[in-house]
């Protein structure tokens, strides 16, 4: 292994509620430190000694541009938006998580305990939706990472960017594993109504014991099955995302389906499971702590998803995958998906609506 990739380990009783077992170091690093047992017994008693929890940290970020735009012809939106870099949802699957190798920090545990939030996301976006030139186009919100983690309830980001959005009418859709956001039904539930808006919750399975070491703070799948159905109730286009489906471990897509669909869910899609850089080890570690017996065949099947590698980014299989494997998942839930009536008509939202925001603080008079 590289010695960009070395690691310096944490007890597993020291980490609860996250996702990452280790301060992986990131891909640029040039030095990597290591824990190494000198036999005076200082590495077990510091280990001894390491903290039960790890607390979340800020870091407030002056953004120069928010609106992001997306060429992967994969991919179904052209512009998105994230408040945060990082998240505290913890999901050891997140394909984001290489991104704080930019900000150097560790796509491991830094990516669940450092937090960048946007503090001016708000007001770049304003300048950038009043610019003359300006054309609107769906806007996608939390792809990267999820827009209604833990500290939104305090930071209230996201709420600010929805009641841009509200104000200009201007149409977005987000993804979300967090029951937070039927905190802002007020805004989204009427711009729902005018066909400017939508929601998609991830539910990758119903098992919770799994589902708590895969996404250990994000909300119980019981939990996002109440906000499908709640966000339902209020008129809101959702969609249920299947993401990763992981072999040997993600095996209730059937079911997955049938509570989402009665939870009011009417579109679905699934991704297969991806390794980008540095999500490769740092799953690898998580299989071998969390499901040892099974980790080796977790990961041929991966590989066979992959064409031999843990991972290939070809846009044409990164998402869903080639050979036998592959057809099958396709094939289950094509299957279940037809059967329960899910994706019969494709959610549009309306552009033409849209007016540009008037300078910040001032009301409106209609």
């Amino acid at each position: 292994m590289r010695a960009a990739l070395d690691e310096v380990h944490i007890p597993v009783e020291a980490l609860k509620g996250r996702g990452s077992a280790t301060r992986l170091a990131h891909r640029f690093e040039r030095d990597a430190r290591q824990a190494f047992d000198d036999g005076w017994g200082t590495l077990a008693e510091d280990l001894a000694q390491a903290p039960q929890q790890l607390p979340t940290e800020v870091i407030w970020e002056d953004a120069r541009s928010i609106i992001g735009s997306n060429d992967s012809p994969d991919i179904f939106f052209e512009r998105s938006l994230n408040p945060y870099r990082g998240c505290e949802h913890g999901c050891i699957y997140c394909y984001a998580r290489p991104t704080h190798s930019y900000l150097n920090l560790s796509p491991g545990l830094d990516f669940e305990t450092k937090i960048v939030a946007k503090r001016n996301i708000a007001a770049v976006l304003r300048a950038e939706l009043s610019k003359k030139a300006y054309e609107p186009k769906l806007i996608a919100v939390g792809t990267a990472t999820d827009c209604y983690q833990p500290l939104e309830r305090e930071l209230r980001l996201t709420r600010a960017v929805i009641e841009l959005m509200h104000e200009t009418h201007h149409p977005f859709s987000l993804v979300t594993k967090s029951s937070g956001v039927e905190r802002d039904l007020d805004l989204i539930a009427p711009m729902a109504a005018r066909g400017l808006a939508s929601v998609c919750v991830t539910l990758t399975t119903l098992d919770a014991e799994l589902a708590r070491r895969l996404e250990p703070r994000a909300a119980a799948p019981h939990r996002r099955l109440r906000t499908l159905k709640t966000l339902s109730e209020h008129g809101v286009p959702t969609v249920v995302s299947l993401a990763p489906q992981i072999p040997f471990l993600t095996e209730d897509m059937e079911q997955v389906l049938e509570a989402a669909r009665e939870a009011g869910a009417r579109s679905a899609f699934y991704h297969v499971l991806r390794l980008p850089w540095e999500v490769n080890p740092l799953f690898k570690q998580w299989l071998e702590l969390h499901y040892p017996q099974r980790a080796a065949r977790v990961m041929a099947r991966v590989r066979e998803l992959h064409g031999g590698k843990d991972y290939d980014s070809d846009f044409a299989t990164r998402l869903k995958g080639r050979g036998a494997w592959a057809q099958l998942i396709a094939q289950r839930f094509e299957k279940a998906a037809q059967r329960l009536g899910f994706n019969r008509e494709r959610i549009r939202l309306d552009t033409s609506q849209f007016r540009p925001p008037g300078p910040e603080g001032q009301g409106q008079l209609f």
